[in-house]
This record gives C-alpha cells, structure tokens and sequence, in this order.
C-alpha cells in the first residue's frame, strides 16, 4: 500500500513539474541552439562554437551551433525573435544584424533593441584589406591609383554588413569607383575572390589572414585605428594614407525579448566564464578576436549607440537603404 502511495505521489510531481512554466523549471532543461547569422567558416561561427563548448559544460547541457546565413543576417535574427522566450534559442551576432541593417535596409523584420532581451558582449575583431594576387598593387595608394586609372573596374566582395560598409568606405574616403558584390556569407566572397570573381575584400582577419599567409592573397592594411597584434605587418587604412578610416567589427549574445531574467542571468554567466577563461581567449584570439563582455544593461545602451554610429557611416558614405 506504502509503495502505491509513494508511486502514485512520485507521479503527482513529476505531472506538476512538467505542467510548470518554463520559467519555472531548472534552466536549461534541453539543448540549447546558438544561431549564428553567416556561414561555417566565419569568424562568428567559430566565436559560436568556441565559447559554447565551455558555456555547454557550466550549464549542464550540449550547445548545437546553427548557421543560418542569409538576408544580412535578417534570417538568423529575426527566426530568434520569435522564437520561445526561455533561453533555448541565442542569437550570437555581431554589428551587421545590431547596427548597421538599421541603416543599410529600408524594412528589418526585427527590433534590435526590443525584439531581443541582450545577454552579454562577447569580443571584438578587425577587419583586413586583401586583394587576388592579380590586382597589380602591394600597398593601399597602388590599390587606389589603380582603381582610379581603371575606374568602375575593380570588385570588392562583402557578406556582411561591416565588410560592405568597409568597401564603402574605402569608395568614399579614398575616392574611387569600386563595384560591391553581394554575398551570403563572408567566406563564399573569399572563395571567390582566391578564384578571381573578384577583386578585393575587408573581412574578418582570421578568414582572411591565413590566405594571406598561404601566399594565396595579397594583404593590404586593417581596419582599426591601431595595427593588430596577429598582423602587425600589415598598416592601418590611416597609417596607409586613408584619412579618418576606423572600423571594427563587435559580437553580442542575445535571447527573445520577454525571457526571463533569472535565465538570462544563468546564460550570461555561463557565456562570461567561458569568455573569461584563458584557454578560451587563447583560442579566441588564435581566430583574430579579442575577449570581451558586458552587463545586459551595457549591451541594450551600446547597441543603441552602435545604431545612431553605424548611421553616421552610412550617411557619409553616400549609402542608399535598400
């Protein structure tokens, strides 16, 4: 009779629990999906799969990375936005989807402010120039005067947002006539451009830094105000004679507006011990990124920020919303 009782009693709970809301349950209750908005091969997809192998084993759960690429990163974060708001589904993204689309495309299926609930920054990159190794220039003013001997001629590819602005600005503050070209991804254009489809291209400098190694590419400079320390050869756009170029690429976690707070709480403080981890920030900055984190507070505010910068630098560069 006890042992019915106990059974009968064990079953009780476990119905309860199972009727709990999910905010009520033990988070996380299942895998967890890190969306990441461009292709494998990415410096966001290898960001992703960094931290998340150290995140996964602090929150007592697997962490699958999904590559959702497509639309500027429209696709990824807009599936997150309206994905169920219990800290399953993490968008691991970067300015393209949180500053520049604002300004780069007239309709955005999401808000980045409100559409999300922000977890934590996770690291910064730089940006490199390279060219194919047929573009006839070693160095940045030979880039230029050949592009503006052959105007309309040279193609500079982008997947991202940060490397189409960076095309951009390089048309606007170096003057020359150069034709983007549209990719799904940062490592297709880089495929292409080893290929000859096309000319040149700024991207991540851990996608681009081993073909420059390799001899399979020509590097040029960085995008950042400072040289980087993986490449220090190589100049700043400003050092190179492109006045007033600074660009940088950032990466942020961020949940469906509407979670929880205890869980967004969990989740960051699992994605901030894996970013602080030394093995961690070694393999990060093996992929050219750089260590970083914040409160969700300071996220939501430098998100904002990012928005009115990333506008400044569309407005400059003559840039039409598509």
């Amino acid at each position: 009779m006890r042992v019915k009782t106990w059974t009968a009693a064990l079953t009780l709970a476990g119905t309860m629990l199972a009727a709990l809301p999910a905010a009520a349950q033990p988070y996380p209750t299942r895998t967890i999906k890190f969306i990441v908005p461009f292709a494998a091969g990415s410096a966001t997809d290898a960001l992703a799969r960094i931290v998340g192998e150290h995140a996964s084993k602090t929150l007592g759960q697997s962490i699958i990375v999904e590559n959702m690429a497509g639309a500027n990163g429209n696709l990824a974060a807009q599936n997150v936005a309206r994905a169920e708001p219990d800290g399953h589904t993490v968008l691991i993204t970067t300015n393209t989807t949180h500053g520049a689309n604002q300004s780069l495309m007239k309709n955005v299926p999401y808000d980045a402010i409100n559409s999300f609930e922000p977890v934590t920054k996770l690291g910064t990159i730089t940006l490199a120039l390279i060219t194919n190794p047929s573009v006839p220039a070693k160095n940045v003013q030979e880039l230029i005067a050949h592009a503006k001997a052959k105007p309309g001629e040279l193609t500079f590819g982008f997947g991202s947002s940060s490397s189409r602005i960076a095309g951009e600005m390089l048309k606007s503050l170096g003057g020359v006539d150069i034709q983007g070209v549209p990719y799904r991804s940062n490592p297709q254009a880089i495929t292409d451009l080893l290929g000859g489809q096309i000319n040149i291209i700024f991207a991540d400098i851990s996608t681009t830094l081993p073909q420059v190694k390799a001899g399979k590419a020509t590097g040029l400079a960085v995008s950042t105000a400072k040289r980087s320390t993986l490449a220090p050869e190589l100049p700043t756009m400003e050092e190179a004679g492109v006045k007033g170029y600074d660009l940088a690429a950032w990466f942020a976690a961020f949940v469906p507006a509407k979670t929880p707070k205890p869980v967004v709480d969990k989740l960051r403080e699992a994605l901030v011990a894996a970013v602080n981890d030394k093995t961690t920030q070694e393999k990060l900055l093996t992929a050219g990124i750089e260590a970083e984190t914040s409160t969700p507070e300071e996220l939501k505010a430098f998100v904002g920020t990012e928005i009115k910068k990333w506008a400044d630098i569309v407005k400059a560069a003559g840039i039409q919303p598509e």
